[in-house]
């Protein structure tokens, strides 16, 4: 299915996958980071270290459910969570909770010195995964997640994988702000985000891959026909 949504109708295709056919946010959460680690395991093997930078949002979510999959395939790991652990959404601390369990316990990066602290981690050899900001991001990305983006893009490593969406990029229009992570491979979810035809977008996706997240092909294809 080579359909291209905007913001909203992914959001309407996560609803509608919850609410019409009863499928759990926490099984589509699963199922998208199933499907993301299994690309980045099959793309950049042999299996090395990855760092994988969360937000407390759903992005981040997504992030956590990598990192398991990815320390199970035989990855090294480190979770980094860029910001307040008591904001965390449902879904993202019942999956933060599980990789704690497991020895993968993120490490807090609440302020711009312990942030670039992580960043300075990065060595050449690592895969950073991007699960910082998604498709609901708009405007300019603040401090000190600006910083740590900036960080991340000069820092010598094998590559950066962004999850859904590079963070910084908007979905809708695919401009960039002033700090915007550079992905060599992007694996979003559903479907292609409209703002990736745009030519701003190219030099800040990479190769872009569809993962899915288990809502019924029935379903995308109502959705992108609403704007048809």
């Amino acid at each position: 299915m080579n359909f291209t949504l905007t913001r909203e109708q992914v959001r309407r295709v996560d609803e509608l996958a919850v609410r019409r056919y009863g499928i759990a946010s926490l099984v589509l959460m699963e199922n998208a980071g199933r499907n993301a680690a299994a690309l980045i395991d099959q793309t950049y093997g042999p299996r090395g270290r990855t760092i994988i930078f969360c937000c407390p949002g759903n992005n981040g979510g997504d992030g956590c459910v990598i990192a398991r999959h990815l320390h199970n395939a035989g990855w090294s790991v480190c979770v980094v969570l860029a910001g307040d652990p008591s904001r965390l959404t449902p879904d993202t601390a019942t999956n933060s909770r599980i990789i704690e369990a497991m020895g993968l316990k993120p490490i807090v990066a609440e302020d711009s010195l312990a942030l670039q602290a992580a960043a300075a981690s990065i060595a050449s050899e690592d895969v950073v995964v991007d699960a910082l900001l998604g498709t609901g991001f708009s405007g300019e990305v603040r401090s000190p997640l600006a910083e740590l983006i900036h960080a991340v893009n000069k820092a010598k490593k094998r590559a950066v994988v962004a999850v859904d969406l590079p963070s910084g990029l908007d979905c809708d229009r695919g401009a960039p702000c002033a700090a915007t992570i550079r992905a060599d491979l992007t694996v979003t979810f559903v479907a292609r985000k409209r703002g990736f035809d745009s030519p701003h977008a190219a030099p800040f996706i990479g190769r872009v891959q569809v993962a899915d997240i288990g809502a019924p092909r029935e379903l995308i294809a109502e959705i992108a026909a609403e704007s048809s």
